[in-house]
């Protein structure tokens, strides 16, 4: 593969880095055979914000709105051959994304309405390539908040709606095809992290989900096609909140639902074929609050549901081998709530689950697959979940569930005979 020079960035909001392999240039020149080098750092020292407020009456057709606002941002890629990224991300400015939308009338089609704030963003992928990722991302900054407000007391969305809103500290994501990803992630946040998202209507004869995702620090994971990977991941989560909200409301809705996440530090690792050697360190000292609302005087699905997790680690590989090194420190208080009230109707469905450590592995549903685990978990933190559901006049069902664990640790090998 072409060496490219090193390619250093320091943007004040994104900045991109990109390495390509191209064929057409490598056949007219001789080039050497050392490995491609990135070499990407970043300060966001400024608060960055992204608003939009739109007032619709009688749309004939969708609408669609999406809000962003990041402090860093970077991507990358390559392609048969051998990358080193190195990255160093910070930022200490304030990153919100606000959309407001009133629908009125009749809308005709459908209506998606997202905002989505960040802190750091690093994406990286490879295809039939050796990828080696060390990743470092601070936010030092006050507040990323996401905040959507969709509808009035008269909206009718004929043809439903998604509406959501998703805030993130620090994002890591890693993606490889035939590919081995190995390296060092550390990522740490001290802000308040809050996303919330709303609709208010008065007739939704379609589906209509109100979503809300806030977390400290994710970090995805995702190879396959012959891949391996060998990382460490080193998560610290220390702002005041992480929460989300998530409220849905109509007086006359076919399928409703209201979905609430938040998480302080959260890593998911999945492969499929080669190896699977996971090194994590997860410690979160932030309060965790998740709340979902529905309410609905006349329906026919109704759905609230709420989690919320101090640490969260999940490592799966669909061959044989998995190897998980996993340590969880949980100080910070989590408070999980799932409301649904209504008049008359059909179906309810209820849950909250809140953990203060969780860890998932499993290998090999298809072979006799081998795993091994080492795990420690400690939580100290207040863990609650509480499901209310109030039904004021008539309905068919109602399912509802209410779970708070302070630590979980699941571990899985699957068989053909099992």
């Amino acid at each position: 593969m072409a060496r490219l020079a090193p390619i250093r960035l320091a943007g004040t909001i994104a900045a991109t880095a990109i390495c390509v392999a191209a064929a057409t240039e490598a056949a007219a020149q001789t080039p050497p055979q050392d490995d491609s080098l990135v070499l990407n750092n970043q300060l966001q020292l400024g608060d960055v914000f992204s608003d939009q407020t739109l007032n619709v009456v009688n749309a004939q057709d969708q609408v669609t709105v999406g809000t962003t606002a990041n402090g860093n941002a970077a991507s990358g890629s390559v392609e048969n051959g051998t990358v080193t990224v190195r990255s160093d991300q910070d930022m200490r400015g304030d990153s919100i994304a606000t959309t407001s939308v009133t629908v009125g009338g009749d809308t005709a089609g459908p209506v998606a309405i997202q905002s989505n704030a960040g802190g750091n963003y690093l994406a990286v992928s490879g295809y039939g390539a050796d990828l080696t990722v060390q990743a470092t991302q601070r936010n030092t900054g006050a507040l990323v908040g996401a905040l959507t407000d969709v509808g009035d007391e008269n909206a009718r969305l004929l043809a439903g709606s998604v509406v959501s809103a998703t805030a993130t500290s620090n994002t890591v994501s890693l993606y490889g095809e035939g590919s081995v990803i190995q390296g060092t992630v550390e990522q740490s946040s001290s802000a308040t992290v809050r996303a919330y998202s709303r609709l208010e209507s008065q007739y939704v004869p379609a589906a209509a989900e109100v979503q809300a995702q806030a977390m400290g620090n994710a970090i995805g994971v995702n190879s396959g096609q012959t891949s391996g990977q060998t990382l460490t991941f080193d998560q610290t989560s220390g702002g005041d909140f992480v929460e989300a909200e998530a409220s849905a409301n109509t007086g006359n809705g076919w399928d409703l639902a209201a979905r609430a996440r938040a998480v302080g530090n959260y890593a998911n690792s999945y492969n499929s074929g080669g190896s699977v050697v996971t090194t994590s360190a997860q410690d979160n000292a932030a309060f965790i609050r998740s709340a979902a609302t529905t309410t609905a005087y006349d329906y026919g699905r109704a759905q609230a549901y709420a989690s919320g997790a101090g640490n969260q680690l999940s490592v799966g590989n669909n061959d044989i081998y998995v190897e998980i090194d996993n340590s969880q420190i949980n100080t910070g208080g989590v408070e999980v709530t799932a409301t649904f009230a209504g008049t008359n109707g059909y179906d309810v469905y209820v849950g909250a689950e809140a953990t203060g450590n969780t860890v998932t592995g499993y290998a090999c549903s298809e072979c006799q697959g081998y795993l091994e685990a080492r795990n420690n978990q400690t939580n100290s933190g207040d863990v609650s979940a509480q499901a209310t559901t109030t039904v004021s006049g008539s309905n068919r069902s109602v399912i509802s569930s209410s779970t708070a664990t302070g630590n979980s640790a699941t571990f899985h090998v699957s068989r053909p005979s099992h």
